[in-house]
């Protein structure tokens, strides 16, 4: 699977340029069928969301904690909770 900006190139050399496949293939280096599919199709690909699993996630703390997380990595090394802090917290 490409990455985007590589299947934006693609359907922009597509759509905006006017080039065929072949003359795709030449200034790329990617396969034939590769270039046929990002060029022609309407759908872009969808990028896959990581699914979360695990106590924390099932019984809905990962979130809290995520969070949590995220606001701390603002703050100095030694301001940020740890895992005994975290722990407290939630309980």
């Amino acid at each position: 699977m490409l990455a985007m900006p590589e299947v934006n190139h693609i359907k922009n050399l597509r759509n905006n340029k006017s080039l065929s496949i072949n003359e795709i293939v030449k200034r790329t280096g990617f396969a034939w069928k590769t270039v046929k599919k990002y060029a022609d199709e309407d759908q872009l690909p969808e990028e896959k969301t990581p699914f979360k699993k695990g106590m924390m996630h099932e019984e809905k703390w990962g979130e809290i904690v995520s969070d949590w997380l995220m606001e701390d990595q603002a703050l100095k090394k030694k301001l940020r909770r740890n895992n005994k802090n975290i722990f407290k917290q939630l309980q």
